[in-house]
């Protein structure tokens, strides 16, 4: 730790106010800093962009829970969903000081993972764990119920078990330094096909929750994609006060820094006047009802103001194969994203490229995190946020104490049950409209690693290609004639029925053993090097969580065998 200290110590060319200023490296210009990694900035900027940072990897922390509650059987259970967002708020806290502290050690916040969204799904759409027929009744479910409870609980400990064992994979391939050998041979024609299809086959659920109400759906993706991509660059006046200047009007790019969260509130208006004054139909039957605001309103009053989160707060977790093996495919995943977050996150912080060791010190500490969450039981990992490695870039503080300043905004607010519940009571087709955006932009920064690669050549075509359909049309398949491969025997049955319908796995494996099998696949030279070499990258945050930084570890200089 003083060792990485010390080093991320030495480049700071910064006074100890943190005034503006430039640096080089082999002859490129790096961005002005107002903070590097070593800086501390005055208390109360630590805390209003520790905030900042929480606010812009809301989207992913509320999207996993909800679209897990279906498949968890919870979907007329807010409250739960509601504790279940708290959980993942408060274990992303801890995972977020675990690394900045003690593992990579670069201002870099941990959450919640859609390369574990997919696997997990696929393993809860197994037969003995699809959810009974009375569940999806909101007139028959009582969700204080004992067999309710039991119906949802016992998924929810089947989740964490597969979790925290996948997790001890992670922590022996991080702290064995077993990443740097495995970095080898995941190229992006192995990289491209896993990322787009975390998202692709994830399409049917985004529709069904937009097509609840597709004009507020609409209305969603209106105001994202207005205030990411069109305004942008558009500063925004807001008052500020300084010692020197005392009280004066700042310039803040507020639409590049919060889209979706202003997108999220202007439309929630929308739909809660349209509900007070009845335009959308009363019925529960009718088209257009889940867009109401006070379907879910109960919710905040059952809340509980302080609620702690706990280990083994669903029960004992369980363990199976299936589960196990599918939720490996999403770590290793994960595990390849987080490499590039580091590189794309030192560069950024004024931080020299960071050491083998502290890679591999990251992802073991990362690893320890999703041992952690499945503790917890958030039903998810923990990964590096791509989209707040983004952040850096635009408010150019890259220091560590800001990120911990977040990570216990994370923790804080997680053991606020009011807030959890807030987000829980989102009307559904608003939840439609961000997960179209953000499966969208996941799918997009998947085939965008095939810009390191020669797409005019007839093999790179044929193994991305074959990889991506394969993907599309074996869980399919499966999932339609699963009695055809089944053995005899349960666990067997289970663990090839959940990997062979995780798309991402079956098109990554592909795509794994075509690009180092086929003759002139790409090898790379010096990660670090290279990646110092590689061309600037567009640090606009586009506001959407999109855990796919993967594509930064893949912008250095590659030559063919």
């Amino acid at each position: 730790m003083v060792e990485d200290g010390d080093q991320y110590s030495a480049l700071s060319e910064l006074d100890a106010k943190g005034l503006k200023g430039k640096k080089k490296d082999q002859g490129k210009s790096y961005s002005t800093l107002v903070y590097s990694v070593t800086d501390i900035p005055p208390w109360y900027l630590c805390i209003l962009l520790g905030i900042q940072h929480y606010l812009t990897a809301l989207g992913g922390l509320v999207a996993i829970p909800l679209i897990l509650s279906k498949e968890l059987c919870l979907q007329h259970d807010p409250l739960t969903q509601g504790h279940l967002i708290s959980t993942i708020f408060f274990v992303s806290g801890i995972c977020t000081l675990l690394q900045v502290l003690f593992g990579v050690r670069l201002p870099i916040l941990q959450g919640g993972t859609f390369a574990f969204l997919t696997p997990s799904l696929a393993m809860l759409s197994l037969p003995n764990w699809r959810c009974p027929a009375w569940t999806q009744n909101a007139s028959q479910v009582n969700v204080t119920s004992p067999e309710f409870i039991e119906v949802w609980q016992s998924r929810m400990r089947e989740l964490q078990g597969a979790i925290m064992v996948a997790a001890c994979f992670q922590i022996f391939v991080g702290f064995s330094g077993l990443i740097g050998f495995l970095m080898r041979f995941i190229g992006p024609l192995t990289i491209s096909p896993t990322i787009t299809l975390v998202a692709l086959p994830l399409f049917n659920s985004a529709g069904d929750e937009a097509g609840s109400h597709w004009g507020i759906s609409a209305m969603a993706i209106f105001f994202i994609v207005l205030f990411s991509q069109y305004l942008k660059n558009v500063p925004v006046p807001l008052p500020s006060y300084h010692g020197s200047r005392k009280c004066h009007f700042s310039k803040v790019y507020l639409f590049q820094i919060f889209p979706v969260l202003l997108a999220l509130a202007i439309t929630w208006l929308i739909c809660f006047a349209l509900t007070v004054t009845n335009t959308f139909p009363s019925d529960p039957a009718a088209y257009g009802y889940l867009a109401r605001t006070d379907i879910k309103g109960d919710v905040l009053s059952q809340a509980p103001w302080f609620r702690f989160p706990y280990p083994g707060q669903w029960g004992v977790p369980t363990i199976s194969l299936a589960g196990v093996f599918g939720i490996i495919a999403g770590v290793i995943s994960s595990m390849v994203e987080s490499v590039g977050d580091y590189y794309a996150c030192a560069r950024l912080s004024g931080a020299p490229p960071p050491p083998k060791h502290a890679i591999s010190r990251g992802i073991g500490v990362e690893g320890i995190g999703c041992l952690l969450a499945g503790a917890w039981g958030t039903g998810n990992g923990t990964t590096s946020y791509s989209e707040n490695v983004g952040a850096l870039g635009i408010t150019r503080v890259g220091s560590r104490i800001v990120i911990i300043a977040g990570g216990c905004v994370l923790l804080v607010i997680g053991m606020f049950g009011k807030i959890g519940a807030v987000f829980a009571s989102i009307p559904t087709p608003l939840i439609g409209g961000l997960l179209l955006v953000m499966f969208g932009i996941i799918t997009a920064v998947g085939v965008s690693n095939l810009q390191f690669v020669d797409m005019n050549s007839s093999r790179n075509l044929f193994i991305f290609g074959f990889s991506i359909f394969a993907g599309l049309a074996i869980p399919n398949w499966v999932n339609k004639n699963s009695e055809v491969l089944e053995t005899g025997i349960l666990q067997l049955d289970q663990v090839i029925r959940v990997l062979l319908t995780t798309g991402m796995f079956v098109g990554g494996f592909l795509g794994f053993i075509l690009d180092n099998t086929i003759p002139g696949m790409i090898k790379c030279n010096n990660l670090a090097l290279c990646f110092l070499n590689s061309p600037d990258n567009d640090t606009s945050l586009v506001g959407v969580s999109v855990q796919t930084g993967a594509h930064l570890l893949l912008e250095f200089k590659c030559h063919i065998l």
